[in-house]
């Protein structure tokens, strides 16, 4: 007969691993951190135009549904459509009216057919735009885009701007 060893493992039977959870807490600490900074409680999602340059603002008022606009140095736009060509900080003559110069055609189409298609949205019936324009721009240039809005019917428009900058 052999005499064989048995194996004895060398483990304390009522031994407890200790379970390192300082790295682990960390991570969670970074993800609330995270998660609270990103999280919006807006109803309103608002992406710049690419090459926009918002003015600042010190206003904490969040957004309300609206039609968006946005007025940068190269073009005028409702929703990602091009409505008017913008040059040398001004609209394109062709798009303005003869007699009055403030008015663009353009806009009160896009903004007028806006309205009698969409008349059934809260935000619409009401006459509310979001406008986003590039700080760099001149008054008359906005001043052109608030009162052509506000012949369509939209008389209540609010500057969109960044916060804390």
């Amino acid at each position: 007969m052999s005499r064989r060893r048995r194996y004895d493992p060398n483990i304390k039977k009522n031994s407890t691993f200790a379970l390192n959870i300082t790295s682990m807490t960390d991570m969670f600490t970074i993800l609330l951190v995270f998660l609270l900074q990103t999280y919006s409680t807006s109803d309103v999602q608002i992406i710049p135009e690419t090459g926009l340059r918002l003015p600042s603002s010190a206003s904490q008022s969040n957004p309300v549904e609206a039609i968006k606009i946005s007025l940068s140095g190269e073009a005028l736009k409702i929703d990602q459509t091009k409505i008017a060509d913008v040059k040398n900080e001004d609209f394109l003559p062709q798009d303005l009216e003869e007699k009055d110069s403030n008015f663009i055609k353009p806009l009160f189409e896009e903004l007028d057919k806006l309205a009698k298609n969409s008349s059934d949205k809260a935000h619409v019936k009401e006459g509310r735009i979001l406008l986003q324009a590039d700080k760099e721009l001149p008054y008359a240039t906005l001043r052109k885009v608030m009162y052509t809005a506000s012949m369509a019917g939209f008389p209540q428009l609010k500057l969109v701007t960044l916060v804390g900058e």
